[in-house]
C-alpha cells in the first residue's frame, strides 16, 4: 500500500490545476491517468479566454497556442453574419486556440515541478472510504496496487466514476448533457484570418457548429447538440454541415474527437468528508459554450488550495467546506448567467434567430451601449425580457 496526502485522477486542465496548487501549499501529492498519453485524445474546440490564463496566472506559450483570436463571426440559418471585434465582445473561450494535446501535457509538467507526482496508465478500479481518508484500487499496466490518501480529489470528467462512487454526483440528466463530434481539419478557407465562427440553428439542434482557426489551413470544425432535441446523431449533423459549406469544400480530416459536455450547471454537492470533485466531473462547464477550460482549472486551483490546507489541519466535510465556497464565489455568476442565455436560445425557432441576426447586422458593438442591445432584443423577441431579466 502507497501512502500519500493528495491523490487527484485525472490529469486534464482542473486536475493538473489542483494537484499543482496542493503541491504548492506543502502537500505530497500523487496525479493519476488512465491514459499513456497525458492530453490525448483531446476533448474540446481548444478555445480559451486571455483573460482566464491572466487569473490562472499562466504565461501564453507558443509551444500550445496555435492561433490567436481577433474577432468573432456568428452566422444564423439564412446566412446573415454578425461580425464582433476582439474588443467588441469577450466570450469564454475567445482568447487563444490551443493545441491541448501540448497544453495538457505543460499544465501536468507545471504540477509535477511544483512537486506532485504523476501516474500515466493508472485506471482507478475502485474506493473505499475509511476513517482518515480514501483507499483507492489501481490497476496500472496488468499491475494492481492499492493507494491510501487523506484526500481524494476527482477530476475524472464527465464521464467519471470517482463522484458517483462516492456518493457525489447522479447520473447526468439527459437535457444536461450535449453530445459532441469534431474534426481537426486542413485545406480549410477562411474569409477572414483568425475569426472564430458560431453557425446557429437546426444545423446543431440544442448547441452550435464550430470552426476554430488553428493556423495555416487548419481549423476544428466540430458541433454540439442536445441528444433529445436532434433528429439525427451528432456525427450526422456535422457532416452534413461539412459537406455543405463552402470554406470546407476542399477540406480533409485528420482527426476526429467525440465527447460529452456536462451543460447543466454545477453539481450540487462538490465534497465530502477527505473529497472533493473538480472540473467536468463537477459540472464546472459554460453552459452555453460547453467549454470548461478555464473554469475547471480555476475549480482545481481552489481544491488543490484547500487540500494542502486541510492537510494541515483537518481534512473533513466542514473544512472541505471552503472550497465549495470559493468555487462558486469563483465560478457561479458566470455560469448562472450563461445559462439563462443557453436556455433562452434553445427557445428560438430559425427564423426567431434571422431575425436578431437582421437588427445586428452591420451594427458596430463598440457604439451601442448595453440599454440599446436590449432593447433592440426584445423588439425582435419579446421573449428575452423574461429570459433574460436578470442577466440583463
Amino acid at each position: 500500500m502507497i501512502e500519500t496526502d493528495v491523490i487527484v485522477v485525472g490529469s486534464g486542465p482542473a486536475g493538473s490545476s489542483a494537484a499543482k496548487h496542493a503541491a504548492l501549499g506543502g502537500a505530497k501529492v500523487i496525479l493519476m491517468d488512465k491514459k499513456s498519453e497525458i492530453g490525448s485524445p483531446k476533448r474540446c474546440a481548444e478555445g480559451v479566454s486571455i483573460e482566464g490564463l491572466e487569473k490562472l496566472g499562466i504565461e501564453p506559450s507558443p509551444r500550445w497556442v496555435t492561433q490567436k483570436i481577433e474577432g468573432v463571426r456568428i452566422q444564423t440559418p439564412d446566412g446573415t453574419d454578425v461580425w464582433l471585434t476582439e474588443d467588441e465582445v469577450k466570450l469564454p473561450e475567445a482568447g487563444y486556440i490551443l493545441e491541448r494535446k501540448v497544453f495538457d501535457k505543460h499544465m501536468a509538467m507545471d504540477a509535477a515541478r511544483a512537486g506532485a507526482e504523476i501516474k500515466i496508465k493508472t485506471l482507478v478500479t475502485g474506493i473505499e472510504k475509511i476513517d482518515n481518508g480514501y483507499i483507492v484500487e489501481t490497476e496500472c499496466m496488468g499491475e494492481k496496487i492499492d493507494y491510501k490518501c487523506k484526500i481524494l480529489i476527482a477530476a475524472d470528467g464527465p464521464e467519471g466514476h470517482v463522484a458517483r462512487w462516492a456518493g457525489l454526483r447522479p447520473a447526468a440528466k439527459a437535457k444536461e448533457m450535449e453530445s459532441g463530434i469534431q474534426y481537426e481539419m486542413c485545406n480549410v478557407e477562411f474569409e477572414k484570418p483568425g475569426i472564430i465562427e458560431f453557425y446557429l440553428g437546426s444545423c446543431a439542434p440544442g448547441g452550435y457548429v464550430w470552426i476554430f482557426p488553428k493556423g495555416d489551413d487548419i481549423a476544428n470544425v466540430g458541433l454540439a447538440i442536445l441528444p433529445h432535441k436532434a433528429e439525427k446523431t451528432a456525427k450526422e449533423y456535422l457532416d452534413d454541415f461539412v459537406a455543405t459549406s463552402p470554406y470546407l469544400k476542399n477540406a480533409q480530416a485528420v482527426e476526429m474527437n467525440v465527447g460529452g459536455d456536462p451543460v447543466g450547471g454545477m453539481t450540487k454537492k462538490l465534497y465530502d468528508d477527505n473529497i472533493m470533485v473538480v472540473g467536468d466531473a463537477a459540472g464546472q462547464v459554460n453552459p452555453l459554450t460547453g467549454g470548461g477550460i478555464i473554469s475547471g482549472m480555476t475549480g482545481g486551483m481552489c481544491a488543490g488550495q484547500v487540500a494542502a490546507q486541510a492537510i494541515k489541519e483537518d481534512c473533513s466535510k466542514k473544512f472541505l467546506k471552503q472550497y465549495d465556497k470559493m468555487a462558486h464565489a469563483e465560478l457561479d455568476h458566470e455560469i448562472k448567467r450563461y445559462k439563462k442565455v443557453q436556455e433562452y436560445l434553445l427557445t428560438l425557432s430559425d427564423d426567431e434567430l434571422n431575425s436578431i441576426a437582421h437588427a445586428f447586422e452591420g451594427e458596430s458593438f463598440e457604439k451601442i451601449s448595453t440599454t440599446e442591445i436590449v432593447q433592440k432584443l426584445i423588439k425582435v423577441s419579446p421573449k428575452a425580457l423574461l429570459k433574460l431579466g436578470k442577466f440583463i
